[in-house]
């Protein structure tokens, strides 16, 4: 037997979320869709979760309803917890947005340090900021502190040689076709090392 607030939390799934009006979900479709967004016949899937696979053949084929601890074996096998798989899976609305940004017609946004080109400044309220760079800076005393911001940021070296400098790991050097993702929390500075000024990708989130 499970829990008896995991138990409740299946039925009101079940129930469609009694006074919150959720639509009831089909669990057999969503266990075999699970199943199948990750590529297993169900064969594998049943070795995954620890289930015969008759048995999982009846529950995506709506012919049994589970114990809840089959339901946690197979949230277990499809690595998601047991409540998603009453959850319907997400439906992004299709925005169908796209914004194309010339060469050299990105808005210029100078300082000491870098020398930035925004890229797709036509698109708003953006999920990520993309930008490209040129690094001006040579050594890490041309900066004021640490950088810092919030979200995640990835970096790409289009040209040159850089070297990143993180608060909490040793510098290193990257050269063209080198990437990193970091936290952006963390203080972090770049500067080129090559004898030109290097350039690089820059691709910030913002959630």
């Amino acid at each position: 037997m499970g829990n008896p607030d995991d138990n409740s939390l299946i039925r009101i799934a079940r129930d469609g979320g009694g006074e919150t009006g959720v639509e009831p979900l089909n669990l057999g479709k969503r266990v075999r869709d699970l199943r199948k967004a990750r590529g297993w016949t169900l064969e594998q899937a049943a070795v995954q979760a620890g289930l015969a696979r008759s048995t999982l053949s009846k529950i995506e084929n709506g012919q049994m309803s589970p114990t809840y601890e089959a339901l946690r074996k197979l949230a277990g096998g499809l690595a998601v917890s047991v409540p998603q798989l009453f959850t319907p899976p997400s439906r992004a609305q299709v925005t169908g947005r796209r914004a194309v940004t010339r060469a050299g017609e990105g808005q210029a946004q100078a300082t000491a340090t870098y020398e930035h080109e925004l890229l797709a400044q036509a698109l708003t309220r953006k999920q990520m900021l993309p930008y490209r760079a040129r690094i001006r800076a040579r050594d890490i005393t041309e900066f004021d502190g640490w950088v810092r911001h919030d979200g995640e940021e990835f970096l790409y070296v289009l040209t040159g040689v850089v070297r990143l400098y993180t608060e909490f790991y040793e510098p290193v050097d990257m050269k063209r076709g080198d990437s990193a993702y970091y936290d952006a929390t963390m203080g972090h500075n770049v500067v080129s090392v090559s004898q030109e000024d290097a350039t690089v990708l820059w691709v910030t989130s913002l959630t």
